[in-house]
């Protein structure tokens, strides 16, 4: 039984996700959502209790791994592989939760009215304490004096565009939906540029 709440629960989540990105919060219907998971409206206001609440749990479910991709900025001291492994993370959170990832960013662009101020305080002090980590390796002289917050800014920008503007995306590359090799190459092109940009060595090129 606990399985089936949970399977219900996640598909609910999935379904209003779409909604939510193709709509917006005020225009989506839970009627709606209801109807294209193929579930009763009433199971909607039993996991949920109301649309704000499901909202919140569509942004949580693109939060949390967003949360956790910071990991290799505390888990390595070389800002190579915790670059790399980062930059990866970030290409497969826009790979596998597409719609979610459309929905957070609408919710930013339009000055996160939803946006609950835990999550919000939660998303600030991750930043903060990259930054952090990120001046650290500069006064290190393990990478080039580069301003933290845009390096940040510039990863976001080039690993969420391919959740965010898949439109855009499928229009040039001629194809539907990307594969797993476009995305592998959009993650090698990123790091490349990330390390060049930084002036940062892989082990590879050290020891080559």
């Amino acid at each position: 039984m606990a399985k089936i709440r949970e399977r219900n629960r996640e598909l609910i989540i999935q379904v209003a996700s779409e909604f939510f990105a193709d709509k917006g919060f005020a225009a989506t219907k839970t009627i709606d959502i209801a109807n294209s998971a193929g579930l009763p409206k009433a199971n909607i206001y039993y996991y949920f209790k109301t649309k704000q609440n499901l909202y919140r749990s569509v942004l949580e479910s693109i939060i949390e791994p967003l949360l956790q991709s910071s990991a290799p900025f505390h888990e390595n001291d070389d800002p190579a592989t915790a670059l790399e492994e980062y930059i990866r993370a970030k290409i497969r959170i826009s790979q596998t939760h597409p719609h979610a990832s459309k929905v957070f960013a609408s919710e930013i662009m339009h000055g996160a009215p939803h946006l609950p101020e835990d999550i919000s305080a939660q998303m600030l002090e991750q930043a903060q304490q990259m930054c952090e980590r990120i001046q650290s390796w500069i006064d290190q002289g393990l990478m080039t004096a580069v301003p933290p917050q845009h390096l940040l800014f510039t990863i976001w920008a080039s690993t969420q565009t391919y959740a965010d503007f898949d439109w855009q995306i499928s229009q040039v590359t001629g194809k539907e939906k990307l594969d797993q090799d476009d995305y592998d190459q959009a993650a090698d092109l990123i790091v490349k540029l990330i390390l060049n940009g930084c002036g940062i060595s892989t082990a590879e090129e050290e020891t080559a």
